[in-house]
């Protein structure tokens, strides 16, 4: 049995291998493309741009690694199934849910890892990568001159510049006809033109140089009406600094649903759950005290109020529990509680949005197991579908287990669905799929090939 168990695994490590690099190559480079935008034309070198690549990664592999699993079992029994060596090993008296044995326990230590991925790697990745994208929008884009145009220019001391140039050759970085507008000083103007000029950027592309030739410098100021200054020259040299802004990298920074483990999020659900129940208490001792006050006749004025609460959720400031009056009693008790019904709609939504990550991250890992337990049944009750079969079942069986699984977390976050119902249902779903297939394979018919080849009786 070792040698047969070695046997299914290794006949499963070379699709998982060459589905996995080919679903995260593509997923990547979708995903990059879409944020190529983020990072052009702002002068990041090549570590940031390495940067930004690296912390895209996990996110795809999140996605992919589960699906590789699904395809790795489908084709490596489809094979299989094909090839008659299930059907020889049928006639040796092994049992097709024999083969899915070492598999299953592939799968719950893939399933592990990918929890492990899932709440250690990807949360922090993801910290880093939305850090870093805030850090680079903040940035001043690398300044890009045209031609033919007046292009404004910003220095990192306050001052601007406009500039026009009839030709900009961006391979030599020559300018022709180069027209210099400074109109920084209050009262006064300066003007700068140039038959020819070039460009050149600091090591740091922080700061450009302009190096002009036989031009004229025509100067005018309000306290000399009706004069101007001409000068001539044949090389002025114009250093222009911090045209390009720095990228500023920050630490530390507040984390979203998807930047915290699984630790973070119970913490944050266990303080929700917390301010929650504070809430309801204040509201019940309110409504009591007023009751009191109805019933024994007492004057309004001996309503001892609470003390008003300010607490903060994300970035809403909620407030509530102002002293009563002694006046409107009624009124201001409903005010109070129609403004707790809000704080603690609040936090029940914030809760169930941190329940939601929690169970995702234990749902996708259960998936990876479920799509062994799947795969392997499916292939064998269609073993003529081949490599069309493979990419029809994994895209539909992925489709519909993503749309499940988005469609739960977008129901749960606005309260309408249990989080744990909205995050297991796909699997639910996957499960008893697995279970229908599998209870098929302990069937013998006509319409499995290794009952055939091993002589086992047909029952209708």
């Amino acid at each position: 049995m070792k040698i047969l168990t070695r046997y299914v695994i290794r006949a499963h490590i070379g699709p998982f291998l060459f589905a996995f690099s080919a679903l995260t190559g593509l997923v990547f480079l979708n995903a990059v493309a879409q944020r190529l935008d983020d990072l052009a034309g702002r002068g990041l070198g090549l570590l940031v741009v390495g940067e930004f690549l690296l912390l895209s990664l996990p996110h795809v592999v999140a996605l992919t690694f589960p699906m590789s699993i699904l395809v790795a079992t489908l084709y490596a029994f489809s094979q299989l199934t094909v090839d008659n060596e299930v059907a020889a090993m049928a006639a040796g008296g092994i049992h097709p849910g024999r083969l899915m044995v070492p598999l299953v326990i592939v799968g719950m230590a893939l399933g592990g890892t990918v929890y492990f991925f899932n709440d250690q790697v990807l949360p922090e990745a993801n910290h880093r990568l939305s850090s870093l994208l805030t850090d680079i929008h903040s940035k001043s884009p690398t300044l890009q001159l045209r031609e033919a145009v007046v292009n404004e220019i910003h220095t990192d001391d306050d001052t601007r510049y406009f500039l026009h140039a009839s030709t900009i050759d961006s391979q030599t970085n020559e300018l022709a006809d180069v027209t210099i507008f400074d109109l920084n000083e209050t009262g006064q103007s300066r003007t700068i033109s140039a038959k020819h000029g070039r460009m050149a950027w600091t090591a740091d592309l922080r700061d450009l140089v302009l190096t002009l030739e036989n031009g004229v410098v025509y100067e005018s100021s309000d306290d000399r009406p009706r004069t101007f200054q001409r000068l001539r020259y044949e090389t002025q040299i114009l250093p222009l600094s911090g045209v390009s802004g720095e990228l500023e990298r920050q630490t530390g920074g507040s984390r979203g649903d998807r930047e915290m483990t699984v630790r973070m999020l119970q913490e944050e659900v266990d303080n929700s759950l917390s301010q929650l129940q504070a809430v309801e208490e204040e509201t019940l001792a309110a409504s009591r005290q007023a009751v009191e006050i109805a019933v024994r006749g007492l004057p309004e004025a001996q309503l001892a109020a609470p003390p008003p609460v300010t607490d903060q959720v994300g970035d809403a400031t909620l407030t509530s529990g102002a002293v009563l009056p002694p006046t409107g009693l009624e009124r201001e008790v409903s005010g109070m509680v129609q403004i707790n019904r809000v704080r603690a709609e609040v936090y029940r939504l914030s809760a169930a949005q941190k329940l939601v990550e929690i169970h995702k991250k234990y749902a996708i890992s259960v998936a990876c197991i479920l799509f062994v337990l799947l795969g392997p049944p499916l292939a064998m009750r269609f073993p003529q579908g081949g490599l069309g079969m493979v990419i029809a079942a994994s895209v539909g069986i992925f489709f519909v287990y993503w749309m499940g699984l988005i469609g739960g977390e977008r129901f749960a976050d606005q309260g309408q669905v249990n989080p744990v119902i909205a995050m297991w249902a796909s699997n639910a779903v996957l499960l008893l799929s697995a279970m229908f297939f599998l209870w098929n394979v302990g069937r013998p018919n006509l319409h499995k090939p290794w009952t055939r080849l091993a002589g086992a009786p047909d029952t209708a």
